[in-house]
Protein backbone atom coordinates (compact mmCIF):
# COMPACT_ATOMS: atom_id res chain seq x y z
CA UNK A 1 0.00 0.00 0.00
CA UNK A 2 1.63 3.36 -0.64
CA UNK A 3 0.61 6.95 0.68
CA UNK A 4 -2.07 7.41 -2.73
CA UNK A 5 -3.69 4.17 -1.47
CA UNK A 6 -4.32 4.43 1.95
CA UNK A 7 -5.28 7.95 1.50
CA UNK A 8 -8.30 7.01 -1.12
CA UNK A 9 -9.35 4.08 1.51
CA UNK A 10 -9.60 6.39 4.16
CA UNK A 11 -11.91 8.84 1.98
CA UNK A 12 -13.89 5.99 0.97
CA UNK A 13 -15.33 6.08 4.36
CA UNK A 14 -18.81 7.69 5.43
CA UNK A 15 -18.48 11.29 6.22
CA UNK A 16 -14.30 11.03 6.04
CA UNK A 17 -11.99 14.17 5.83
CA UNK A 18 -8.58 15.24 5.39
CA UNK A 19 -6.57 17.91 6.76
CA UNK A 20 -3.16 18.82 7.90
CA UNK A 21 -3.50 20.24 11.49
CA UNK A 22 0.03 19.40 12.21
CA UNK A 23 2.12 21.01 9.56
CA UNK A 24 2.14 20.17 5.63
CA UNK A 25 3.91 16.15 6.74
CA UNK A 26 1.23 15.05 8.66
CA UNK A 27 -2.45 13.77 7.07
CA UNK A 28 -4.78 13.24 9.21
CA UNK A 29 -8.55 11.50 8.09
CA UNK A 30 -11.39 12.44 10.54
CA UNK A 31 -15.17 11.91 10.64
CA UNK A 32 -17.48 13.19 12.78
CA UNK A 33 -14.06 15.62 13.55
CA UNK A 34 -12.32 12.91 15.51
CA UNK A 35 -9.36 11.22 14.05
CA UNK A 36 -9.51 7.58 12.95
CA UNK A 37 -5.82 7.91 11.08
CA UNK A 38 -3.30 9.73 10.75
CA UNK A 39 0.12 9.11 8.76
CA UNK A 40 3.03 11.05 7.04
CA UNK A 41 2.72 12.12 3.63
CA UNK A 42 6.49 12.38 2.59
CA UNK A 43 7.57 9.39 4.41
CA UNK A 44 4.86 7.20 4.57
CA UNK A 45 6.38 3.98 6.77
CA UNK A 46 3.39 3.33 9.17
CA UNK A 47 0.06 5.16 9.80
CA UNK A 48 -1.65 5.53 13.13
CA UNK A 49 -5.06 3.80 13.38
CA UNK A 50 -6.86 3.48 16.60
CA UNK A 51 -7.76 0.32 18.19
CA UNK A 52 -9.34 -1.51 20.65
CA UNK A 53 -6.75 -1.83 23.73
CA UNK A 54 -7.53 -5.49 24.35
CA UNK A 55 -7.07 -6.10 20.30
CA UNK A 56 -4.17 -3.53 20.19
CA UNK A 57 -1.84 -5.95 22.58
CA UNK A 58 -3.18 -9.09 20.39
CA UNK A 59 -2.15 -7.38 17.10
CA UNK A 60 1.24 -6.57 18.74
CA UNK A 61 2.06 -9.87 19.62
CA UNK A 62 0.93 -11.05 16.40
CA UNK A 63 2.42 -8.99 13.92
CA UNK A 64 5.59 -7.34 13.97
CA UNK A 65 4.60 -4.59 12.09
CA UNK A 66 2.23 -3.40 14.83
CA UNK A 67 3.71 -1.51 16.97
CA UNK A 68 2.33 1.05 20.32
CA UNK A 69 0.87 4.31 18.62
CA UNK A 70 3.87 6.69 17.67
CA UNK A 71 3.30 9.97 19.57
CA UNK A 72 -0.08 8.58 20.10
CA UNK A 73 -2.04 6.93 23.46
CA UNK A 74 -0.26 3.42 23.58
CA UNK A 75 -3.04 1.93 24.62
CA UNK A 76 -5.69 3.04 22.25
CA UNK A 77 -3.54 3.33 19.13
CA UNK A 78 -0.97 1.38 17.03
CA UNK A 79 1.58 2.05 14.10
CA UNK A 80 1.00 -0.30 11.54
CA UNK A 81 3.75 -0.37 9.41
CA UNK A 82 3.43 -0.39 5.54
CA UNK A 83 6.25 -2.72 4.26
CA UNK A 84 6.22 -5.57 6.97
CA UNK A 85 4.51 -8.91 8.01
CA UNK A 86 1.45 -6.92 8.13
CA UNK A 87 -0.57 -8.13 4.79
CA UNK A 88 -2.66 -5.62 2.74
CA UNK A 89 -5.80 -7.23 3.38
CA UNK A 90 -5.10 -6.88 6.90
CA UNK A 91 -4.24 -3.33 7.22
CA UNK A 92 -7.69 -2.69 5.29
CA UNK A 93 -9.16 -4.31 8.22
CA UNK A 94 -7.48 -2.32 10.59
CA UNK A 95 -8.15 1.12 9.37
CA UNK A 96 -12.26 -0.54 8.99
CA UNK A 97 -11.84 -0.80 12.73
CA UNK A 98 -10.36 2.42 13.34
CA UNK A 99 -12.69 4.25 11.58
CA UNK A 100 -15.59 2.03 13.60
CA UNK A 101 -14.57 2.86 16.88
CA UNK A 102 -14.56 6.54 16.07
CA UNK A 103 -18.17 6.33 14.50
CA UNK A 104 -19.68 4.28 17.61
CA UNK A 105 -17.99 6.82 20.18
CA UNK A 106 -20.00 9.72 17.87
CA UNK A 107 -23.51 11.26 19.68
CA UNK A 108 -26.30 9.61 18.02
CA UNK A 109 -27.62 12.92 16.02
CA UNK A 110 -23.24 12.56 14.72
CA UNK A 111 -24.27 9.04 13.71
CA UNK A 112 -27.37 9.79 12.12
CA UNK A 113 -25.86 13.03 10.28
CA UNK A 114 -23.40 10.37 8.22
Amino acid sequence: MNIEEFRTYCLTKKGATESLPFGDNTLVFKVGNKMFALASVEDFTFANLKCNPEKAIDYRETFQGIQPGYHMSKTHWNSVYVDSDVPNPFFIELIDHSYDLIVKSLTKTRREGL
